[in-house]
C-alpha cells in the first residue's frame, strides 16, 4: 500500500471516529429528537399524550401531570370500563420504590445501618453458604442493585387457585417470570457491578419484617401510607376490591388477576389520586410526613452507574440530570399480563408525571420517557440503550459513505 493510500486510510479513520462521536453524542444528548410539546405547557403535553394512550392501549390508563406542586392535567382512558382518580391499579416493580421508603424509615428509626451486612439482622433465612462474599451484602447495595445477586428476577405469576409460598419458601426457591425456579445467591462481588435483582427486594422484605417485628404489609401501611392518607393503596387482592382497573392483555381482552410471592418487589397497588399524595410528599416534605428531606435527598444520590452515567439511587431510578445538579427520579413497573406504571419527579421544577396502565407493558415507560425529554431535553437513562441501537443503521451508512468517498478513488487510481 502506497503512502497516499495510507494517508487516505488515516483520514478515513479520523472521519469515522468523528462521525461516530457526533452520532452517539447526538443520541445521548437528544439532538435528533423533538419534545412532544412546547416547554412548560403541561396541557399541550397532555393533548399530545392522549393520542399515544389511545393508540397503545385498549384497556385502562390513568395519566396525571403535576406542575409546580399541583395537578395541572389528568386523563383517564377507559376503553375497558369507567375509571377515575380513585381506581386502583397494580404497579408491578414500582413496588420496589415503596419498599425503599420502608427500609429508609427503619434507618431513620435507628433500627438499621445501611452499610452493615444484612446477615447480622436476619434469623429466619440466610443467603446460601456458598454465596460469594455474602458478608458484603448490605441494605444500601440491595436497594441499589449493587449487592452482587444474580437471580435476575422477574417474579412469576401465581394463579388464584395456587397457594402462595411463605417468604422463606420464596427466598429458597423463587418462581421467575419464565416459570422456572431461580436462586437467590451472590454471584459477583458486591459493590462492583449493577445487576437488577428482584430477589434482593424479597430479601429486603424479610429484613423489614425482622427489624419491625411485624408483617411487611402492616409496617408499610402504618409507617408510609397512612400518614399520607393513602387508604386504598397497599397489597390487597385486586379481585376483592371495588373500583379497580382490572386485568387485560395487550389486545384489551380480560385476563387473569395474578398474585405474586413478593409484596416488596411487585405487589403494591395504588390509585393515581393516591400516588399524587405520594409525589407531593416528595415535593413538599415536612415533619411527620413520609421521610425527612435529608433522607429523601439521599435516595436520589447515585449509588450505581453504567458507562459513567448515574443510574440508580437507594431504590430510586435516576432518569436524567437536572439543571441544578439534581436528578429526575422515581420508578417504573412492568408485569404480566400487560401492566405498566411509572412515577417520575423533577425536583427543580416541582413537576411530575404519574402513569398507571393495564393493557400495555410499554405505555407507562413510553410516556415517562417523553415527559423526561420534554422536561430536560435529555433521553432518560432507561431508553439510552434503545436510542443507541436505533442509530446503528445511520452510523453504518455514514461509515460506508466515508470509506467509499475516501478510499475507493485511491484504489481505482492504484494509489
Amino acid at each position: 500500500m502506497g503512502i497516499k493510500m495510507l494517508k487516505r486510510a488515516g483520514v478515513a479513520v479520523v472521519l469515522i471516529i468523528a462521525w461516530t462521536t457526533v452520532v452517539v453524542a447526538g443520541t445521548l444528548y437528544g439532538w435528533w429528537r423533538r419534545p412532544l410539546a412546547p416547554p412548560e405547557d403541561p396541557r399541550a403535553f397532555m393533548q399530545a399524550a392522549i393520542p399515544l394512550v389511545d393508540d397503545a392501549n385498549r384497556a385502562n390508563t390513568a395519566l396525571v401531570l403535576i406542575e409546580n406542586g399541583a395537578i395541572a392535567a389528568e386523563h383517564y382512558s377507559a376503553h375497558a370500563g369507567a375509571i377515575d382518580a380513585n381506581t386502583v391499579f397494580a404497579t408491578a416493580s414500582l413496588s420496589k420504590w415503596i419498599t425503599a421508603h420502608a427500609v429508609m424509615k427503619l434507618a431513620e428509626q435507628g433500627k438499621l445501618d445501611l452499610d452493615q451486612p444484612v446477615e447480622r439482622y436476619l434469623t429466619r433465612w440466610h443467603l446460601p453458604v456458598d454465596s460469594f462474599r455474602s458478608q458484603d451484602v448490605t441494605a444500601r447495595r440491595l436497594l441499589s442493585h449493587m449487592a452482587g445477586l444474580t437471580d435476575d428476577l422477574g417474579f412469576g405469576d401465581y394463579r388464584r387457585d395456587e397457594t402462595l409460598p411463605t417468604l422463606e419458601e420464596a427466598l429458597s426457591a423463587p418462581r421467575s417470570a419464565a416459570g422456572a425456579v431461580s436462586r437467590i445467591a451472590v454471584g459477583i462481588a458486591p459493590g462492583t457491578e449493577f445487576r437488577y435483582s428482584g430477589g434482593g427486594y424479597l430479601l429486603l422484605e424479610l429484613l423489614v419484617e425482622e427489624l419491625a417485628g411485624e408483617s411487611f404489609e402492616s409496617f408499610v401501611i402504618r409507617e408510609i401510607l397512612q400518614p399520607l392518607g393513602m387508604t386504598r393503596s397497599g397489597y390487597a387482592d385486586l379481585s376483592a376490591m371495588q373500583n379497580t382497573a382490572g386485568s387485560y392483555d395487550a389486545d384489551g381482552r380480560p385476563a387473569p388477576i395474578y398474585r405474586y410471592a413478593s409484596r416488596a418487589a411487585t405487589g403494591f397497588t395504588a390509585s393515581a389520586g393516591e400516588m399524587v399524595k405520594f409525589v407531593l410528599a416528595h415535593l413538599r416534605p415536612g415533619p411527620g410526613s413520609l421521610l425527612t428531606p435529608a433522607t429523601l435527598a439521599s435516595m436520589r444520590r447515585a449509588e450505581a452507574k453504567t458507562m459513567g452515567v448515574d443510574l440508580w439511587g437507594l431504590g430510586t431510578v435516576l432518569y436524567a440530570p437536572t439543571e441544578r445538579g439534581d436528578a429526575v427520579f422515581g420508578h417504573d413497573g412492568v408485569n404480566d399480563p400487560a401492566i405498566s406504571a411509572t412515577v417520575r419527579i423533577n425536583p427543580d421544577t416541582q413537576d411530575a408525571i404519574i402513569v398507571l396502565a393495564t393493557g400495555s407493558k410499554t405505555l407507562a415507560s413510553q410516556l415517562g420517557a417523553e415527559w423526561v425529554f420534554w422536561q430536560t431535553g435529555l433521553p432518560d437513562v432507561l431508553t439510552i440503550p434503545a436510542e443507541v441501537r436505533s442509530v446503528w443503521p445511520v452510523l453504518g451508512i455514514g461509515v460506508c459513505g466515508i470509506l467509499l468517498l475516501v478510499l475507493v478513488p485511491g484504489w481505482r487510481r492504484g494509489k
